[in-house]
């Protein structure tokens, strides 16, 4: 069965949902997205939305700040690109109805977050993210030029490879003309016939243990461009949020907002003091990467299961008001945060590494675009300033829009492409070697490829993912299609791209700390993060 759209989107966060509606001016869209429509990591972004908005700020600053986080390993013409082009994406958001909270003047209510110099971060209360979701969704559902294909799961990208040419890595003129999507619900595989084809399929976060991400984010589009010979750069970068909720066996794990540390919480350990000023005169203010580490060292030295965040000493109306969510959800397991300290844990939040593209979001693959948390633009560099991600998102689907609809009256489907294969496959009776498969991947990524590195844990985590890598295949091979299956195969791809890009960077520097190359390597010596691909 084949289906034929001007603009195939693949996901439908913030990124997916911005180009679906610019480019419904230009062509048909249709959405895919393998849970409901609002399933995204946006809809779990509680912080906020990261521009310069008025005095004192500046772009220098924001600028500034972006590069410091990244650890010096930023593009800076993508970071100078982002920022200026920022407060007009904001206003674009306002203008479709997000409710950005304001203060009692009725100026926008900035707040401030690790990193950041100033006060920047647009939110709404404490879940910004649900606001733009819900808010993109509600124009999505009115749209007559765009389609929404809810439980669909995209498999494979469409290259030549699909009509019997031989493709390898770093070959010129791959080209993407769709992609096999399985209707989950029909369990049949439909060949999408694209002209351009949008992959926003957002994190990784359940390649690891535990993640502040939902259960849909297993780094879907990375390893679908890598296995169609994409370039996939800093996988090695996985940025760990320093504070969820320490909440044994809850997935995903809890996330506490950045944004109440702006607020004047303050990490403390279990003797009650405030060890940050120890680690950077930042303070519990510092780049997460710091933080993270700084945690992961006091948990050690005290031999706890975690830290804690200190908001006792607030205003208890002033924190109920900006922050219900994470008031709400704390009294729910018997934390008041006006009255208790909050026990705390750094976990897998965010990859700032994923499909290389350019400064209008497309990939080395010609009619391929990556936006939003798969991409790897150059704006994070080795570390992620917060907030900068949904703005990066908006920024690039913009772009992104704008690039390939000046294309689209030039390009044709290519009809030639086969319909699924479903030969050779069977019922898979067995679905608990699947979710063993994917618990093994998840302990070996947490234990070995996780805050803290070296060369012997990354080694044992190749060794153990290339077992995985070879039993799924063959598993893959002779099974009907499924959710899960498919899943398992994309995260052992994403980790084992992890683990060879952590092993190719003989240095510690921002998000990737060795304790066998524990120093940044000097600029003489300094291997160009832009120009590491993906493996063979």
């Amino acid at each position: 069965m084949k289906k034929r759209t001007d603009f195939l989107v693949i996901g439908s966060g913030i990124a997916g949902l911005t180009f679906a509606m610019e480019a419904s001016r230009l062509g048909k869209v249709s959405i895919i997205t393998k849970s409901g429509l609002g399933d995204s990591n946006t809809r779990y972004a509680q912080g906020g939305i990261a521009a310069v908005f008025r005095e004192p700020d500046n772009f220098e600053k924001h600028i500034n700040d972006t590069l410091i986080a990244g650890d010096g390993c930023g593009d800076e013409a993508v970071v100078r690109m982002v920022v200026s082009e920022a407060p007009e994406r904001i206003q674009d958001l306002i203008k479709l109805g997000v409710p950005f909270d304001k203060t009692g003047k009725g100026i926008y209510d900035l707040a401030k977050e690790g990193g950041h110099s100033e006060h920047r971060i647009l939110h709404y209360k404490d879940k910004t993210g649900e606001a733009i979701q819900t808010t993109l969704m509600e124009k999505i559902k009115k749209n007559p030029n765009i389609e929404v294909f809810e439980n669909h799961f995209a498999i494979e990208f469409l290259t030549q490879h699909h009509l019997g040419e031989v493709i390898k890595r770093n070959y010129p003129g791959i080209k993407c003309f769709g992609a096999y999507v399985a209707d989950l619900n029909n369990k049949k595989v439909i060949t999408f016939l694209a002209k351009v084809t949008i992959v926003a399929t957002g994190g990784i976060g359940n390649v690891y243990l535990t993640t502040t991400n939902p259960e849909i984010a297993t780094g879907d589009g990375i390893a679908m461009a890598y296995r169609a010979k994409g370039t996939i750069e800093n996988m090695e970068f996985v940025q760990f949020h320093p504070t969820s909720l320490y909440d044994p066996g809850v997935r995903p794990s809890f996330l506490i907002t950045e944004a109440l540390r702006g607020y004047g919480a303050v990490l403390k350990n279990m003797a009650g003091e405030n060890f940050m000023k120890r680690y950077d005169n930042r303070g519990s203010l510092a780049p997460r990467d710091i933080v993270t580490r700084a945690i992961d060292n006091e948990m050690k030295i005290w031999g706890d299961d975690h830290v804690w965040l200190d908001c006792t000493h607030l205003d208890p109306n002033g924190l109920r008001d900006h922050f219900p969510n994470v008031y709400e959800h704390c009294l729910s397991r018997g934390i008041d945060i006006t009255k208790d300290m909050i026990p705390v844990i750094p976990v897998q939040h965010y990859s700032c590494g994923g499909i290389k593209v350019d400064m209008d979001g497309q990939s080395n693959i010609d009619r391929l675009y990556a936006i939003g948390e798969v991409s790897s633009t150059g704006l994070h560099g080795a570390n992620r300033l917060a907030s900068n991600s949904l703005i990066e998102a908006a920024v690039y689907a913009h772009r992104a829009a704008f690039h390939s609809g000046n294309r689209i009256e030039e390009l044709a489907f290519e009809e030639d492409i086969p319909n699924w294969d479903y030969k050779g496959t069977s019922h898979l009776e067995e679905m608990v070697l699947i979710t063993q498969s994917i618990k093994e991947v998840q302990m070996i990524m947490s234990n070995y490829v996780g805050i803290v590195r070296s060369d012997l844990r990354l080694h044992r985590a190749l060794v153990r993912m290339e077992i995985l890598y070879e039993e799924t295949e063959s598993l893959f091979k002779r099974s009907l299609i499924s959710k899960k299956i498919c899943e398992l195969r994309n995260i052992i791809n994403v980790g084992y791209i992890i683990i060879k890009q952590a092993q190719n960077r003989k240095e510690s520097i921002g998000l990737h700390y060795s304790i066998d190359y524990p120093k940044k390597n000097t600029p003489d010596s300094f291997p160009s993060v832009r120009s590491l691909g993906s493996e063979p």
